[in-house]
């Protein structure tokens, strides 16, 4: 499913830091299914590695080649981030980061 080499694949369940909807992870999960909202905790994708830890905010959408790509942005340290959206993800949304 990913095509990054250096992805790691991590099964693991969180509540998110925004909504605090508890989200069950499959391995690929790196945002919370109802806010977007996501928190930086990976240097490469599943390492786990970066200090940061700070919220990372869905700031808009983009799609390439059929697939919906949420941007996210740091409020901690500023880092940009990108991420493939879920099918589970709330449409609404991801319709809303769309028009921003």
């Amino acid at each position: 499913m990913h095509k990054n080499k250096i992805f790691k694949k991590k099964i693991e369940d969180f509540v998110c830091n925004n909504c605090e909807t508890t989200v069950k992870g499959n391995g690929y999960t790196n945002h919370c299914p109802n806010c977007l909202w996501s928190k930086h905790v990976d240097i490469n994708p599943g390492d786990r590695k970066s200090s940061c830890k700070g919220s990372m905010k869905p700031v808009s959408l983009e799609i390439k080649q059929g697939d919906y790509i949420i941007i996210f942005n740091c409020n901690k340290c500023g880092a940009t981030k990108k991420n493939k959206a879920a099918p589970n993800d709330n449409m609404k949304k991801l319709i809303e980061l769309s028009i921003k």
